[in-house]
């Protein structure tokens, strides 16, 4: 319990660092998208890639993976149909609603979390492809084809494998994998640099998160969307994780350390690429934005209430 609590209270304090910059403006306007495109096309890729040719494949994709793709799945329907059904929001909006509800960053606080909380990155590593490969895209064909922005035939494709398949954070998954299945160590010569720049990864990714909260506003009465936000965040943070840990303890027996990592991967915050898709899209800004703000600054204590309780 007191490492699990360590852990929590190094990503707070790197948080802080950046909350502290931004306030103080040592890097200017433009360092929260400096470092989140540094972390995101340089030093994730690395970082995964170095951490996953060292992995256990059955480990990593064994009842972790099927944890998360279920619970997401079935956070995804039940808060689609509260939005849809009992909000009586637009298809677009419920849809927008239903992935601030279901679809967790994986990459800029999930990997952090996974290496100082669990101890090892490659506990991310099936939330980040299911979400990025499958669960994502699935959201975006829906949001194409209830919306104006729809694309004719091969250019609609493209429209949804190319972000796919040119993601850095895919790509450096894929090439630890390989390695991983292969046994084959590339020479310490390759690996070093790939070390040192995955080392980057973390505290580039954190400062960002505490720029970004500097001066945000979130719940204005003026936007109407209070309650929404409220249920999505609700969702994520507490409804998300329980369902996980029903399915992980009772259906698939895990328990410890394992069971402890499932729910933790579902109780991320949500995702910024929900925003951008928002934004996208033009439907469910309010909600997306907000979610993102409130789920990013309440999952790390509530991440911490969970593991007193499954450490107990």
């Amino acid at each position: 319990m007191l490492g699990v609590l360590s852990g929590f209270a190094v990503v707070w304090v790197i948080i802080g660092a950046g909350w502290l910059m931004a306030k103080l403006r040592l890097l200017g306007d433009g360092a929260q998208g400096v470092l989140s495109r540094l972390s995101f096309f340089v030093a994730s890729p690395a970082l995964l890639l170095e951490t996953l040719s060292k992995a256990n494949l059955p480990a990593v994709f064994s009842t972790h993976l099927l944890v998360i793709g279920v619970s997401s799945t079935a956070v995804g329907l039940l808060s689609f149909a509260v939005f849809r059904w009992w909000r009586r929001r637009s298809l677009p909006e419920a849809l927008i609603a239903s992935m601030s509800s279901a679809v967790a960053n994986s990459g800029n606080l999930g990997i952090p979390i996974s290496v100082f909380v669990l101890g090892d990155a490659s506990y991310v590593a099936p939330l980040l492809i299911f979400q990025l490969a499958l669960f994502t895209p699935a959201y975006l064909l829906m949001l194409d084809g209830t919306t104006a922005t729809a694309k004719p035939g091969a250019a609609r494709a493209l429209q949804f494998v190319l972000p796919i398949v040119t993601n850095p954070n895919i790509i450096g998954s894929l090439i630890g994998l390989v390695l991983a299945g292969t046994a084959w160590t590339p020479p310490e010569l390759i690996m070093q640099p790939i070390h040192l720049i995955g080392g980057a990864a973390i505290p580039a990714m954190l400062m960002a998160f505490g720029i970004s909260l500097h001066g945000s506003r979130p719940l204005k009465a003026v936007d109407g969307r209070r309650v929404d936000t409220g249920i999505a965040t609700v969702i994520k943070i507490a409804v998300h994780p329980l369902i996980a840990f029903i399915l992980g303890r009772y259906a698939l027996g895990l328990d410890g350390h394992a069971l402890f990592a499932a729910v933790v991967a579902t109780a991320l915050p949500t995702a910024q690429n929900v925003y951008i898709a928002a934004q996208r899209y033009q439907h469910g800004i309010v909600v997306a934005k907000d979610t993102v703000l409130i789920t990013t600054v309440v999952a790390v204590p509530a991440m911490a209430v969970m593991a007193a309780f499954l450490t107990a």
